[in-house]
């Protein structure tokens, strides 16, 4: 989810209280910090030997040890969210992602699958990063535009064989 739309669905109910799910219905604690707002860069060469660029938006939260009070809510995200995009340039096209990790979260940098809302709840769906190889996704035209074939077939010469 772009950083921009993520923010939209905040801001469509700032009252809210905000929980961060996973798909198994684990829960980050009530009592979380926002710790830290990133801008990051990622720069990339895949095993095909392509740089790869992209922005993300990194969004940290934390439990402290004797967690007090209740969900964060969307308002004050989003004033966090505002005094930071104030003092760093934050990408709003940039993916956003979640880093956390606990006891029910092993620690990564999450994306962000979905917002949903009901009427006192938002809640921001996390699924953990997979691994791919992107030379083996990116496709190129085979004998015809139709006909699409990965670029690091297994069949042929591999970028990806041992």
């Amino acid at each position: 989810m772009k950083t921009n739309e993520f923010i939209s669905e905040l801001r469509a109910a700032p009252q809210n209280r905000l929980l961060f799910i996973d798909a198994n219905g684990d829960q980050v604690h009530a009592g979380y910090h926002l710790t830290e707002l990133k801008s990051a860069l990622v720069d990339t060469v895949d095993c095909g030997g392509r740089v790869n660029h992209w922005p993300e938006t990194i969004v940290q939260l934390w439990v402290p040890a004797n967690p007090a009070g209740d969900y964060m809510t969307c308002t004050k995200f989003l004033e966090i969210f505002d005094q930071v995009s104030g003092m760093i340039p934050l990408a709003v096209d940039a993916e956003i992602r979640v880093e956390y990790g606990d006891e029910n979260f092993f620690l990564s940098t999450y994306h962000v699958c979905s917002v949903t809302r009901d009427q006192n709840t938002t809640r921001v769906l996390l699924a953990p990063p997979q691994t791919t190889c992107k030379a083996r996704d990116r496709r190129i035209p085979a004998s015809s535009a139709t006909d699409l074939q990965p670029c690091c077939a297994p069949a042929t010469e591999s970028c990806c064989a041992p």
